[in-house]
């Protein structure tokens, strides 16, 4: 642009990942100096990437997680760029050059790009809509957060939620594996025959299937549903299929396609076959000034739905219309797809299978180790590839298939290391233009230059370049590239092993300078060792931790503390709160059962249910009863809402079981009578069972206990039986319930000084080692059980039930509803 002409208008019609990125290569060229630039996004966020809300959905981030926000609002500002937030586009005059919103808002323009993107196709289904177009109460789609958020809504709203998952491609098997870990029963439903069927071919899809049944999901393939199922009330109850059969359900979930978003660009006259026609320049034919990049955009009869040529055509686009390269062209993309299905690595490229008689098709088939691998080869060509649980080989096959490495002669060595380069080597033979992260679009050259700008460590690249934050799958390749690239100027992030993100110390660090400074509070633990000040995101581990070194004799301070602990309940969705009284082992009396049924009827409390743990659990306890409702049940804390030792599950044992090898009752209630309420960087659940049946589930827990015979005991650590399941590691065989119990604390105890916050037993001993846990533990190792022993004893010895100190709040607010009850956030914070 020459010296003093006035900046041109450009306007983005869609907020999405095509159209974000697409600003921000215009902005990497120098755009800010050429354009006023101009968004539009009828979602009322930022850009966010659309791949991360199947974490979202399965409960491993949140919304407001810095991964799946790619440009948050304060972005736009800091470059420049107005976002009209919120604000549906709904016309184009080409002759006016204006842009017309459903706020009735007009923007003029000089340049205008389409990135609309696309939307969920609903097929035609008899009672899928209301008769105003709505979509039924309990119909989803799975391609916003507002979709996200009505499926987590309804799935952690209510108990026994079924849901049937219209669609069995990587958008409908990611929405059943996010349901499924919200404790949803899922079945999948897919007209074609085997799943996936536009990546994998029919073994790779029934080797899939096998992987997704064992995670409890029902599949269904072959079967094309015709009706959604109502009930008397209009909610959803299930579907019908076309020969007749039909599954129940409350929630449905369409992910049977997507269409691309071409009404604004039809209703302008601009030609639409499948999506707005645009040329290798991506510009919408018979305009020089109107332009259209990502799913909404077809190329050369292509239209994408992959983000990999978003991002090409985004660089293309960018450099046109800044005039970095004016002749800039966009000729198609050849697709390679690597990613993670419901926690299943899966590799793709090119075509599915042999199409002439000559072809070379080579495959390995092991269903039972949920692993398929194939490849095509034509004229000494690889036109396809498919890996399926090992994806070992695809640097190199996607290498081979982009023709930038010879194929081996040895066809078979191409799905194994066997002369072809091998994973280990793979990273520094890659091509700079290889793309490693294909959710955001970044390549090994983009990783090696952002490591000789400076950046020496993985989180500092992948911070930079957003690799690793979309499904996941390359990130063994990202730090295999670092670590190629930095050499020995490689650097650990130092980070990672502080205890929280504000104080430069790891745990055991942290634990011994707060006893050599005898800081006893959360505000000066910050004003001595936090080199930044406050952070908001530490406040409660640290209050954790006080309590750990600390006991009784830490200063508390509540806005260092969750709810949960301000008022010693577990917080509901709807403002009200679940009081669980404790039973030793599960055990309970005619009285106590009487106390509970008097509460329930004096204080209105809507629903007394059976925990899992073997307790009874009173939800919506409104807060201002809460003290009211402990002085009334006159019964120990259960701790059902802390980070903390919460239960000891017992089957009956020897006093009435026929097959009892051991008193596990009594054992159960002397662990819980001794360790209950300790402060644990994260729930503690434990249980003892009286012979290898196993009825209390004690393989499973974080410590659990067995009875063997000959009076002896099994110790295992580390088990787990939620979202993540894992059988414990055995710890110790022992003698005697005695020992059993001292093991326990000093296992308890090492746990409470070395896991990270929020860190569960069944992450940190693998990550510490059962041999070294044992070494440390059971064989004192390093001389450190005594001091373990002392800092227990002193742990126990301090224990005050916190629902015997009601008499007086900590504060007004401590158990004042000041503001009406409202629901809490849609997404559930892990």
């Amino acid at each position: 642009m020459a010296d003093g002409a006035p900046r041109r208008r450009l306007v983005v019609v869609g907020n999405g990942m095509a159209g974000a990125r697409t600003v921000e290569e215009i902005l990497t060229r120098g755009g800010a100096e050429q354009f006023d630039i101009t968004m539009i996004g009828d979602e009322p966020y930022g850009n966010y990437n659309r791949i991360m809300l199947s974490h979202v959905l399965a409960g491993e981030t949140t919304v407001d997680d810095d991964d799946l926000m790619l440009n948050p609002m304060a972005w736009y500002s800091e470059n420049g760029v107005t976002l009209h937030a919120g604000d549906r586009a709904v016309s184009i005059d080409r002759f006016a050059k204006t842009v017309t919103c459903e706020s009735d808002r007009v923007i003029a323009f000089d340049v205008l790009i389409i990135a609309t993107g696309s939307h969920t196709f609903f097929p035609n289904m008899d009672g899928l809509r209301e008769p105003d177009g709505r979509l039924a109460r309990g119909v989803f789609g799975f391609r916003t957060i507002a979709d996200t958020n009505g499926m987590l809504d309804m799935a952690t709203s209510r108990d026994h939620v079924r849901a049937v998952v219209i669609g069995g491609g990587l958008l409908g098997l990611e929405a059943a594996y996010g349901l499924k870990t919200q404790g949803v029963a899922v079945d999948v439903v897919h007209s074609p025959g085997h799943l996936m069927n536009q990546q994998l071919d029919e073994r790779g899809g029934k080797v899939l299937r096998n992987k997704i049944e064992e995670l409890g999901v029902g599949v269904y393939t072959g079967k094309r549903t015709t009706a959604v199922l109502r009930d008397g009330t209009g909610a959803v109850s299930g579907v019908g299929f076309t020969d007749g059969g039909s599954l129940p359900a409350d929630m449905i979930v369409v992910t049977a396609g997507i269409r691309p978003n071409v009404e604004i660009a039809r209703s302008a006259g601009l030609v639409i076959e499948r999506g707005i026609v645009v040329d290798d320049q991506m510009r919408c034919e018979d305009e020089g000034f109107i332009y259209a990049v990502g799913e909404c955009a077809q190329h050369r009869s292509e239209v994408y739905g992959l983000v990999a040529p978003l991002w090409e055509q985004a660089v293309v686009l960018a450099d046109v219309i800044t005039g970095a390269d004016p002749q800039a062209e966009y000729h198609g993309s050849r697709l390679t797809t690597k990613l993670k299905v419901a926690g299943v690595d899966v590799a793709a490229m090119g075509v599915k299978g042999p199409e002439r008689e000559d072809d070379e098709f080579v495959q390995f088939y092991e269903p039972r180790s949920g692993i398929y691998k194939s490849v095509v080869v034509r004229d000494n060509k690889l036109i396809g590839a498919m890996l399926l649980g090992d994806i070992s080989k695809a640097n190199f096959l996607t290498q081979a298939f982009d023709e930038k490495v010879p194929l081996p002669d040895e066809r078979i060595s191409m799905l194994f290391d066997m002369g072809a380069p091998s994973a280990q080597t793979g990273a520094a033979e890659l091509a700079d233009d290889v793309q490693v992260c294909n959710c955001n679009g970044v390549t090994k050259g983009d990783l090696v230059a952002c490591v000789r700008g400076g950046c020496t460590s993985v989180a500092e690249v992948c911070a930079a370049t957003r690799a690793g934050k979309g499904c996941g799958s390359c990130k063994g390749l990202v730090a295999d590239i670092v670590e190629y690239a930095a050499g020995d100027a490689l650097t650990a992030d130092a980070a990672a092993d502080w205890y929280v993100p504000a104080i430069p110390l790891t745990k055991p660090e942290l634990i011994d300078t707060i006893r050599r400074q005898d800081l006893r509070s959360v505000s000066e633990v910050f004003a001595a060792l936090a080199p930044d000040g406050e952070d908001a995101a530490s406040k409660m581990p640290l209050a954790s931790l006080l309590r750990v070194v600390w006991g009784a004799d830490w200063r508390r301070e509540p806005g260092a503390l969750f709810v949960n602990d301000r008022v010693h309940a577990n917080i509901q969705r709807d403002g009200t709160f679940s009081v669980v009284p404790q039973m030793k082992g599960g055990v309970t009396s005619p009285d106590q059962l009487r106390k509970i049924a008097d509460v329930a009827e004096k204080y209105d409390i809507p629903m007394i249910k059976a925990t899992g743990g073997q307790r009874l659990d009173l939800l919506g306890v409104k807060k201002e009863d809460l003290p009211k409702v402990w002085a009334d049940l006159d019964m120990p804390s259960g701790y059902a809402y802390g980070k903390s030792f919460r239960t000891v599950k017992t089957c009956v044992g020897t006093d009435y079981c026929r097959f009892g090898l051991g008193d596990s009752t009594s054992l159960g209630i002397a662990i819980e009578s001794r360790f209950q309420g300790l402060e644990t960087p994260a729930k503690l659940k434990l249980a003892v069972t009286g012979c290898p049946r196993n009825c209390a589930e004690a393989l499973c827990k974080d410590f659990g206990v067995v009875a063997v015979g000959d009076g002896r005991w099994e110790i295992y650590v580390g088990g787990a039986a939620g979202a993540h399941i894992r059988k414990g590691d055995l710890l110790a065989t022992v003698d005697s319930p005695e020992e059993v119990v001292r093991l326990c604390g000093l296992f308890i105890q090492f746990y409470r000084e070395n896991a990270k916050w929020l860190e569960r037993t069944y992450a940190w001993v693998p990550r510490i080692g059962i041999e070294e846990i044992r070494e440390i533990v059971v064989a004192d190792r390093d001389g450190v059980v005594a001091g373990l022993q002392e800092r227990i004893d002193d742990a126990v010895a301090g224990y005050v039930d916190p629902w015997l100190d009601r008499q007086e709040p900590k504060s007004a607010a401590q158990f004042t509803s000041a503001l009406p009850l409202l629901p809490l956030p849609q997404v559930p914070v892990r």
